[in-house]
C-alpha cells in the first residue's frame, strides 16, 4: 500500500506540472526552466541527506567507479536526455503525437525489462492491460485535433525519450538492490544530469543558442529581464513545485515505489499520466473535458486494473528472485 501511495504521488504531481510549465514559458525558455528545475531539485536533495553526501575522486576502486557510472547514466538518460528530447519533440511535432507515444512507455520499458533483466512479469495480463491503456491515452490524446500525422523527425525523438525512460528504470532497479538510500540515488542522478546539461546550458547564451528552435533553448542572463521574471510570485511558485516536488520528491518517491512494488509494475501506473494531466488542465486552465477524454480515460483505468493482475515478483539485475 505505502509503494502504491508513494506511486501514485510521484504519478498525480507529474500530471499537474503541465500547468506549471505551461504558464512558465510565458517568461522562460525551456532550457531555463529545465536548468532551474534540475539545480533546485539537487540542491533539496543534497539539503535533505547531508550526512551522506561524499566527495568523488578520480582514483577510487572499481566498485565506486561503477557505481558512480550507474549514476551518471541515469543523470543522463532518465533526466537531462529524457527532458531534453522531450522538449525537443514538442517543436518537432504536436502535443497530441507526443502524447499518445508517450503511452508506450511503460509497456516499452517492460520489455527491455524482460530482456536485460530476465523479467518474468511480462505476461498475458500485462499485455492486455497495455493494449487498453494505449488505446485509452490515443483517444485522450487525439481529443480535439482536426490534423493528427506523423512527423519522423519529432517522433523518432519521442521515441528516444521513452527508451530513456526504460533505460533510467533498469538502472535505478539496480540502485534498489543495494544499500543506497533513494535520496541518495536520486540526488546523484540530479547531479550529472546538471552535468550534462552545462554545454547546452552554455551554448544557450550564444546567439546561435538564443534563436535555436525558436528560442527554446534560449539562456537570457539579462538582469533587468531576470529581475523582472523573478520577481513575479506565481512564476516562483511554479519553479519551486517543478524543482522540488515535481523533481526532488516525485523522483525519490517514484524510487521509493519501484523498490516496494518491483520496477515493471510500479511502471504500469504511468498509463495514468494523461488521465492526471487532463484533470489538472481542466483544474487549474479551464480546458474542457469531453466525452472521448472521459472514455479513454475509463478505458485506462481498466487497463491499468488488468495489467496489474499479472502476479508480480522482485527480481534482481541478473533475474535472480531475491
Amino acid at each position: 500500500m505505502l509503494g502504491a501511495l508513494l506511486g501514485l504521488f510521484a504519478i498525480v504531481v507529474w500530471g499537474v506540472t503541465v500547468v506549471n510549465t505551461r504558464a512558465l514559458l510565458a517568461d522562460f525558455s525551456a532550457l531555463e526552466i529545465m536548468v532551474i528545475r534540475f539545480l533546485l531539485a539537487w540542491f533539496v536533495l543534497w539539503v535533505m541527506s547531508p550526512r551522506e553526501f561524499k566527495f568523488v575522486t578520480l582514483f577510487g576502486g572499481r566498485r565506486t567507479v561503477l557505481t558512480y557510472r550507474i549514476y551518471a547514466w541515469m543523470g543522463l538518460c532518465g533526466v537531462a536526455l529524457y527532458q531534453f528530447t522531450e522538449n525537443c519533440a514538442i517543436h518537432f511535432t504536436n502535443a497530441s503525437n507526443v502524447a499518445i507515444l508517450m503511452s508506450l512507455s511503460p509497456i516499452v520499458t517492460a520489455v527491455m525489462a524482460k530482456v536485460f533483466l530476465k523479467d518474468r512479469n511480462l505476461g498475458v495480463w500485462m499485455w492486455v492491460g497495455s493494449a487498453m491503456a494505449i488505446a485509452g491515452g490515443v483517444l485522450v490524446g487525439a481529443d480535439n485535433v482536426r490534423d493528427l500525422h506523423l512527423d519522423p523527425l519529432g517522433d523518432f525523438m519521442v521515441l528516444v525519450t521513452i527508451v530513456c525512460w526504460g533505460v533510467y528504470s533498469l538502472l535505478m532497479d539496480r540502485t534498489n538492490h543495494v544499500r543506497v538510500s533513494p535520496l541518495v540515488v536520486v540526488r546523484k542522478a540530479f547531479f550529472w544530469s546538471l552535468v550534462a546539461i552545462l554545454p547546452v546550458a552554455v551554448w544557450g547564451t550564444t546567439s546561435s543558442g538564443q534563436t535555436a528552435l525558436d528560442g527554446s533553448f534560449a539562456i537570457n542572463l539579462d538582469p533587468a529581464v531576470n529581475l523582472a521574471r523573478f520577481g513575479k510570485f506565481w512564476n516562483l511558485f511554479n519553479l519551486v513545485f517543478l524543482g522540488v516536488f515535481a523533481s526532488a520528491l516525485a523522483f525519490s518517491a517514484w524510487n521509493l515505489a519501484s523498490k516496494r512494488l518491483g520496477m515493471v509494475k510500479a511502471n504500469i501506473g504511468l498509463y495514468l499520466m494523461p488521465v492526471m494531466g487532463v484533470v489538472a488542465a481542466a483544474l487549474f486552465l479551464g480546458e474542457r473535458i469531453t466525452w472521448p477524454v472521459i472514455l479513454g480515460g475509463l478505458l485506462i483505468l481498466a487497463g491499468v486494473a488488468v495489467a496489474s493482475v499479472n502476479p508480480m515478483r522482485k527480481v534482481g539485475f541478473q533475474g535472480a528472485k531475491e
